[in-house]
């Protein structure tokens, strides 16, 4: 038999365990709206019995440990949704921006589907400019020596000159954001880890003394799922409760130390790319918002920006090479109609926007009534360019546009893809992780009633000790 001393120590032991499960329970209901938090569970075993004559006996119960109720390869399926996520959503970002912001020049208004419907703007875009320059010079062919044609093409050239300066300027303070946006996610990717370094340290130590880190594990998880939103990474789980993190292949945190860092460097185009601060080591990232940016800069606005500036120098070249040779008004010839060299610059020659009698429209000169040379000009608005793909300056304008907006609507669906496995995801780990109110208010009832029993327990027994010392002392 236990006796009664040892069956005190039993239900002492019981009022421990019951104890320490109600303590768990008010952590579990204070972090119910917790998203970070993972469910914990007092472990209870049954303590080492004792031998009697009749055998092995019980001696009650023992709070062996306090466990979190996760599942290990969901949190994975989660980090790895997480760089999905920041990718298609830094992408989706950058096109709206571009979007928001040349909406006007290009007609993107609709583009987030792909469409090039015509934008209900009330000013002209830019390939309805390039219309309207051709049709332009067709109407300088018409009426070669009317002053007003002559000044609706000046005008026509230098809206159409001004669209493709401020398109190029757009682009290029969008391009320098995402190079700023690089850097940013760069540094919010090395606090991360110094982070997750600091909590790995943390737990080691924690584990090393026999216990556990069940709110530094939190802390570490909600790390690593935010840190895979800035770019793809890749964990170990190491036998002292640690995580080494690599990203790109190159390991950075090994256990409770910072191997690395990741910085930004410039390939000499001036466009940022990640390597690693010490090792500098260019990284080949897959997933992130990092990554994510630097495709949005490089594919489709990359691609975009390059075509405008195609179109813009083939225009000027294509445009002076047949107007230089023709005559104007005065019989002047050999002057170019636009100056500059691509988009970024593009503009009409000075002395056009005073004088526009000066418009070389004729072949010969002297010839007031020649228009050769404006029917040319007039006539290149419908002949496919080389430097064009073999495209019209107005079909490769509305191919640039079609080409955007497909890679916006690409983006947006991922987006919306990305949401609905990560919903059902995050759902999923809810119901296994997360904190039942109901549940852990019934649990709550169970373990108040449980410690009160061992109370009771405890005041049996010594109600029979008193017994026993006024029989001795009778």
């Amino acid at each position: 038999m236990l006796g009664l001393f040892n069956t005190l120590n039993l239900g002492a032991r019981s009022m421990m365990a019951e104890e320490l499960s109600l303590e768990v329970t008010g952590q579990n209901l204070a972090n119910a709206n917790n998203p970070a938090y993972t469910r914990q569970t007092v472990q209870l075993q049954t303590s080492t019995p004792t031998p009697t004559n009749l055998g092995l006996q019980g001696t009650g119960v023992d709070a062996s440990s306090i466990q979190q109720v996760s599942d290990p390869l969901l949190n994975s399926q989660i980090q790895s949704e997480a760089s999905v996520g920041g990718y298609w959503n830094s992408q989706q970002t950058a096109l709206e921006n571009a979007q928001t912001q040349l909406g006007e020049f290009l007609n993107l208004s609709a583009s987030g589907t792909g469409s090039t419907t015509t934008s209900t703007t009330s000013s002209p875009d830019l390939s309805d400019q390039l219309n309207n320059l051709f049709n332009a010079f067709q109407s300088v062919a018409t009426s070669p020596t009317d002053p007003t044609a002559r000044q609706s093409l000046v005008n026509s050239a230098q809206s159409l000159a001004s669209s493709f300066n401020q398109a190029s300027q757009n682009l290029n303070v969008l391009n320098g954001q995402l190079n700023t946006s690089v850097g940013n996610d760069v540094t919010s990717a090395n606090q991360l880890l110094s982070d997750i370094t600091s909590l790995n340290g943390q737990i080691a130590k924690a584990t090393a003394s026999g216990g556990t880190a069940n709110d530094m594990v939190d802390s570490r998880e909600q790390d690593l799922e935010n840190l895979a939103k800035l770019t793809n990474t890749q964990t170990t789980t190491n036998s002292d409760g640690t995580i080494s993190v690599s990203i790109g292949g190159q390991q950075l945190v090994s256990g409770s130390k910072l191997s690395d860092t990741l910085a930004t460097y410039d390939p000499g185009n001036g466009q940022l790319q990640v390597q690693t601060a010490t090792s500098a080591t260019p990284l080949t990232l897959s997933g992130g918002s990092i990554q994510g940016t630097i495709d949005a800069r490089d594919g489709a606005l990359g691609t975009l920006r390059s075509n405008l500036n195609t179109m813009a120098s083939t225009l000027i070249t294509q445009v002076n090479s047949i107007y230089k040779n023709g005559y104007d008004l005065n019989g002047n010839t050999g002057a170019d109609f636009f100056t500059g060299t691509g988009s970024g610059n593009i503009g009409v020659n000075s002395a056009l926007l005073t004088d526009p009698s000066q418009v070389q429209a004729a072949g010969v000169a002297n010839a007031t009534g020649d228009n050769s040379v404006a029917l040319a000009l007039a006539q290149l608005g419908s002949q496919s360019v080389s430097a064009l793909n073999n495209q019209t300056f107005s079909s490769a304008c509305s191919l640039d546009v079609e080409n955007f907006g497909n890679a916006l609507s690409n983006a947006n669906d991922q987006v919306n893809n990305y949401n609905s496995v990560n919903t059902m995801l995050l759902n999923q780990r809810d119901s296994v992780s997360g904190v039942s109110l109901e549940q852990e208010m019934a649990n709550l009832i169970t373990f108040q009633k449980a410690y009160e029993t061992s109370a009771q327990i405890i005041t049996t027994v010594n109600e029979m000790l008193t017994t026993v010392v006024n029989m001795k002392t009778g």
